[in-house]
């Protein structure tokens, strides 16, 4: 039997909610404050994320922050790899986004095709106002011209390594860490 796969941690319970309140800040002062504010999450762990540093600008600003979701599955360029039976998610977007400033939430940024997909799939519901990218973990590596407007934390991650983010909800625990891509056999 082989070993379990090494792992390192990247972001711990403790410094992983720290990052979150910094995003939450950082995401105000972008905006100059919540007016016109829309927070959405990419499917799956960027709806948790996005969910969260909504409670804490609401928490921290006493103002209602809407909050949507996407699910970029159809909008994805390997679409025909992926197989002909895609499982796709909710896409909930709940106010009209034209004219609004619209924060996409991702859990990691890496070769910035997950963006232009939400980028495509974003642009079927208006034209906001402005997009900009909140991303927990940076990772390096884009194959196209995409940068995060706010990064929790940034890495460097060597491409035969994959970059986890686990949120409680899903996972039972909150962090980031880094392991071999070798781990993902089976998945």
């Amino acid at each position: 039997m082989a070993a379990p796969p090494k792992q390192s941690t990247i972001l711990d319970a403790r410094s992983f909610d720290r990052t979150l309140r910094r995003m939450a800040d950082e995401i105000v002062e972008l905006n100059n404050g919540t007016d016109d504010l829309v927070i959405v999450g990419i499917q799956r762990r960027g709806v948790q994320l996005a969910a969260r540093i909504v409670s804490l600008i609401e928490e921290r600003e006493h103002a209602s922050v809407p909050q949507g979701a996407l699910d970029i599955t159809l909008y994805r360029d390997d679409l025909q790899t992926v197989g002909p039976r895609p499982l796709v998610g909710q896409t909930q977007i709940p106010v009209d986004v034209h004219s609004q400033v619209v924060v996409i939430v991702d859990d990691v940024l890496y070769t910035g095709r997950t963006i232009r997909a939400a980028l495509d799939e974003l642009a079927d519901f208006g034209r906001p106002r402005r997009i900009a990218l909140a991303v927990l973990i940076d990772r390096g590596g884009r194959e196209l011209p995409i940068q995060p407007d706010i990064v929790g934390k940034t890495i460097t991650a060597d491409p035969s390594q994959r970059v986890d983010v686990l949120v409680q909800e899903l996972d039972g625990r909150n962090g980031a860490v880094i392991a071999a891509r070798e781990a993902e056999a089976g998945t």
